[in-house]
């Protein structure tokens, strides 16, 4: 029997640069607790950063997937994505991403179409291969020793889930009765009537198998610049060989993940982000926590490793002032070509973030519309 279920339409993808924006920008969120500050905290500014990008033309909001992260308080994306939809009415919201190797792909399926139905047409469905975390705590989410097999199997994952989303796996297949709900499934009960959306799928890496995946089935990819510079221009070099045209793209769309601090004063903006410079040192030694306030990063003593290591990681952060923001993020898009800029924005407070959005808002002149409620 086949089914009718929902397409994707490439305008659900595509964004319209804003203003002077070469591109269109976009905002990754990684809902942040700043030392002396708590996760009701970050979550209020998240609510305040994407009511402030909606009504200032930011294209999408995103949500990014950590664990065992005490200043990263972004372990559940569905749910953060919910809160978000009840506060917005316009921007396109999404993760950035859900970790796939971590879930069943019928979980994400239904989380998804939870939020498809919460708010038609604004979904986006980012998926990554890594898990969020350190190897013990993706064992402990997977509740598997085995680490590998979910890197290993992401493509029959992807496969599997693509297959929920659209509610057509084939006669024959085990689960060809099971059938994530909301979804289409609901069209072909008597009175039904289903929604013409369903959520865009993107890949994320931050290397080229992702681009690669991305690139043959006709999908759009996002790459993690923010952390793996080095690897940007290879990946969507090769997104790019491998497109092939899809039901959902003619052509290729990438999106860079870019961290961008734009602070009144340049001094500032040095400060906020060697501050963010210390907590990845933490981080990467084993001793993650709350992200420092600027004045603990300035009573630090560096050693001469940890020294290196700020310096080389501010070099991929943009930041000072918008004026010097905006520059850097055009250069940016010059040597990459990509098609959206999409910038979080990692400072101990979160009016500092606030702030950071609406300056580069305002450095290229993106309009100002009135925030709506649902």
């Amino acid at each position: 029997m086949s089914r009718r279920h929902p397409t994707v339409a490439e305008d659900e993808i595509r964004g319209t640069a804003q203003g002077t924006a070469p591109v269109p920008l976009s905002v990754l969120d990684l809902v942040t607790v700043g030392a002396g500050r708590t996760a009701t905290d970050a979550l209020r500014t998240s609510v305040a950063i994407a009511r402030l990008a909606e009504s200032r033309g930011f294209h999408r909001y995103w949500v990014a997937e950590h664990h065992s992260m005490p200043g990263v308080a972004s372990s559940s994306p569905a749910v953060i994505l919910a809160h978000l939809a009840a506060h917005t009415t316009r921007i396109r919201l999404g993760s950035g991403g859900v970790m796939l190797p971590n879930h069943a792909p019928l979980v994400i399926a239904e989380q998804f179409g939870t939020l498809e139905a919460m708010a038609p047409g604004r979904i986006d469905l980012g998926l990554g291969r890594a898990p969020g975390t350190d190897g013990a705590t993706a064992a402990a989410l997977r509740r598997a020793d085995r680490l590998h097999e979910g890197a290993d199997d992401f493509p029959e994952q992807l496969a599997e889930l693509t297959r929920f989303l659209d509610d057509d796996f084939p006669d024959g297949h085990p689960y060809r009765r099971i059938h994530a709900v909301p979804g289409p499934v609901q069209a072909t009960s008597p009175g039904g009537v289903q929604s013409p959306h369903r959520p865009p799928l993107w890949l994320l890496g931050s290397s080229g198998f992702s681009a690669q995946l991305a690139g043959s089935l006709g999908l759009p990819f996002a790459f993690a610049h923010h952390f793996s510079a080095q690897n940007t221009i290879p990946a969507l070099d090769l997104y790019r060989e491998s497109f092939r045209p899809s039901a959902v793209l003619d052509e290729p769309y990438a999106l860079i993940g870019v961290s961008a601090l734009a602070t009144d004063d340049e001094k500032e903006a040095r400060r906020q982000v060697r501050a963010a410079a210390l907590s990845m040192i933490r981080l990467r030694t084993g001793r993650p926590g709350l992200v420092p306030t600027p004045e603990e990063a300035e009573a630090h003593e560096f050693s001469p490793m940890e020294e290196e290591f700020a310096r080389s990681w501010n070099a991929n952060v943009i930041h000072g002032t918008a004026d010097e923001v905006r520059s850097g993020l055009d250069d940016l898009h010059k040597r990459t070509g990509a098609d959206e800029l999409m910038l979080t924005g990692n400072a101990h407070g979160g009016d500092v973030r606030l702030r950071s959005y609406e300056l580069v808002a305002d450095a290229y002149g993106l309009p100002t519309t009135r925030q709506g409620r649902p």
